[in-house]
Parts: structure tokens; sequence; C-alpha cells
């Protein structure tokens, strides 16, 4: 077991989370352990790890404090890590200049955003990191989307009226179910590689053709996308929003998968932004009945329509699943990535004396420069707290 380095650094906050729905915690046992030994000291709240499998004995068996909540929570303390934002009591009780990181749902919010300035809060927003080579073991999204992506498919596979993988019997042969898979990111991959562990054979649509090598790499069948002179393009490994003539292009090429499909995962989304409506209401009711489709961008709006956030609801016969949070279902293996990505995120940011934002600022540091969203009052991305990006 790594032992602390002998010099104090900081003294940082785990939170339970008291989101509808969330499980996960932003530090587990391992990674106290790992980041006491670079000096910091953690007070954990009572219960924070216990939806996700961590006992309080095993965060104090590490050398962290365990602490009651109540309206001292965060007092004194340098950083708080957190899976979703703090409440605003919590908030209040900081220190100006310490430092908040987590899931911070920047897009549009302008009300935290407001408090943080107001108590001169240094907050970084893991959703702005930067997708580079250096940010890679840091890439929380990454890891999230991983699981929401595997679990979306045993969900689809679940709920189905019949046999993933063949199956040849003496009462004769069981075809394979047939996945249809739209957007091939992090997460829309994984849904490709565990469909076809399940022996599901899996096509595959993205609107990048560059994304054909990494589907048939794992044995799935790329559905290219339609011919037009504009495509959407990408940013910082995310794509951008398309433009309605090619949607609507590439929904009529879809119409014919759908129809096809015994099992879909819908993964398309753009940061920011509402998720393409890829499949409508009419594409629904050309679909098989008994037929699953699992929505993973519901919270954005969702890529088919009459999918409802955390609900299972049926329409003409096809059964629609909000998949919204997933990650939190699996919340012990989705708080050790979490935990692990955020302790990189320390790590980078934490100097000889604590954490050193405004040196790596001046050294034009593409990691915190990229999603660091206030620091000493100021906000740095305003366009995208107001929604004008």
């Amino acid at each position: 077991m790594a032992e602390p380095s002998g010099v104090d650094v900081g003294a940082v906050l785990i939170l339970r989370e008291r989101s509808a729905g969330e499980s996960r915690v932003a530090a587990t046992p391992e990674t106290v352990r790992r980041l006491r030994a670079r000096g910091l000291n953690f007070q954990v709240e009572l219960g924070a790890g216990l939806a996700a499998g961590y006992a309080d004995q095993d965060y104090a068996d590490a050398g962290a404090s365990l602490v009651e909540p109540g309206a001292g929570l965060g007092a004194g303390v340098d950083a708080v890590l957190c899976v979703n934002p703090p409440a605003a009591a919590v908030l209040e009780q900081l220190k100006p200049g310490a430092l908040v990181a987590g899931l911070l749902a920047p897009y549009g919010a302008s009300g935290l955003v407001e408090q943080l300035q107001a108590r001169q809060l240094s907050a970084l927003a893991l959703e702005l990191l930067p997708r580079i080579s250096r940010a890679q073991s840091m890439d929380v999204l990454s890891s999230q989307a991983n699981i929401a992506g595997y679990k979306a498919v045993l969900l689809a596979a679940a709920a189905l009226d019949r046999y993933v993988p063949m199956l040849m019997t003496a009462a004769g042969t069981i075809q394979p179910a047939r996945a249809l898979i739209l957007g091939a990111g992090v997460a829309g991959l994984q849904a490709l590689a565990t469909a076809r562990r399940l022996g599901a054979v899996v096509y595959v649509s993205d609107v990048r053709p560059a994304a054909k090598e990494q589907v048939e790499s794992l044995g799935g069948r790329f559905v290219s996308p339609p011919e037009q002179e504009e495509r959407p393009a990408e940013s910082g490994g995310y794509a951008k929003a398309a433009s309605e003539a090619f949607l609507a292009a590439q929904r009529q090429q879809l119409a014919e998968q759908l129809a096809l499909a015994d099992m879909v995962i819908c993964t398309a989304q753009v940061p920011g932004r509402r998720a393409p409506l890829l499949i409508s209401e009419e594409m629904v009711a050309g679909m098989r009945p008994g037929s699953v489709v699992v929505d993973l961008a519901v919270a954005q709006g969702g890529n088919c329509a009459g999918t409802v956030c955390g609900q299972t609801v049926e329409r003409h016969g096809v059964q629609l699943i909000g998949g919204d949070g997933l990650p939190s279902s699996v919340a012990n293996h989705a708080s050790a990535l979490y935990a692990r990505n955020l302790a990189a995120l320390v790590e980078h940011v934490l100097g000889e004396g604590g954490f050193s934002l405004d040196q790596q600022l001046e050294q034009e540091d593409p990691i915190v420069a990229g999603c660091l969203l206030t620091h000493a009052g100021a906000c740095r991305f305003p366009d995208l707290v107001s929604g004008a990006n």
C-alpha cells in the first residue's frame, strides 16, 4: 500500500451523490490511496460509496477521514471531487479558490456557473476534456460510454422476444438475431463487440466513412453513410451536427435496415446540442413487432421518436427503452473507472504546493485550458454556458 508523501498539499472532499438514480462515487479506496501518496488528505462523506459497493470502512482503511453530512460539509477543503454538480449548499461552504471537478453538465448551466463565479471557485468540467492522446487516461466520457454500450445490448437482449445466437436443435435451426447500431463511437463499438459476443449479426451505421475499418475489425458490417456533398464534420473526437438534408437521406437509408432488425442501439449524440432524430414514428411502425430499440441519446432528446427517459414504452409492437444513466446500473466498475480517470486529472493539476491551475494556464496546457470552466471569478466558456455554442 502506498504511504502518504509526508507533505500535505491539500484536503479533498468526496461527496455522496444525491441525484436521482445516481449510484456512482467519484473516488474509490484504490484512488484514495493513490492520491494520498501525492500528499492529499481525504474526507469522505458517510455512505458515499455504499451504492457502488464500497463500504465506509474501506475508505477508512485507505486513510480517509469519514465525515457526517451536515451544514458544514465542504468547509476548509481545497477540492471537491464529484460525479454530478454538488448541491448549492455545499458550494456555499467552499473557500474561494477551491477546486470542483466532475461531470458538471456545463451546457446551458448558467445558474451553476454564476454560483461558481460568485464563490471564486475553479471548476473542471470533465465533459470538456479535450480528446487528445495526453488526456486518454482522464477521459471519463469514454469510460462511461463504454459501459453504456455494453449494458444497452444486455437490456435489448433481455427484452427481445427471440434468441440472440444461432441455435441448431433437433427441432430445427434458429437464426441469429440481427442488431443495428446507430453510431460507431465508444458506446457504439462496445455495443457491437457485446452483441457479437452474444452471437448476433451486427450492422453499424455511422456518418463517418472512416469508421468502417473499426466496425469491420470487430466483426460488424458497416452501413455506409448516404452519398451527400456535405457530410457531418468532426471536431475534437466528436461529431458535429449534421444538416437536415443529410439526416433526411440517412433516415431514408435506415428505414430498410430497421425493418430487418431485431434490436437497435442508438448512440448518436452531439455535445451541447439536441441529439439527431434518426428514427421517426413512421420508421418505428415499419419495424417487426417484438423488436427492441435502446436509445442512449434519450436525455438529449433521443435518436428515436417516442423514447422516454428511464422508461420502457411500446409503440407499434416495438419496445422502446430510454437508456438514460446506464453506467450507474453497473455502479461498481463504473465508479472504479470514473475514479481512475478523475485521479489522473487530479495528478495532472497537482503541484508540489497544491493545485497549480494558474501555472498551467500560463504554460497553455491544453488539458487544463480545455476543461477549466470557471477560475478566479470568471467563466472561460461564456458562449457554451449561455447556449450560444
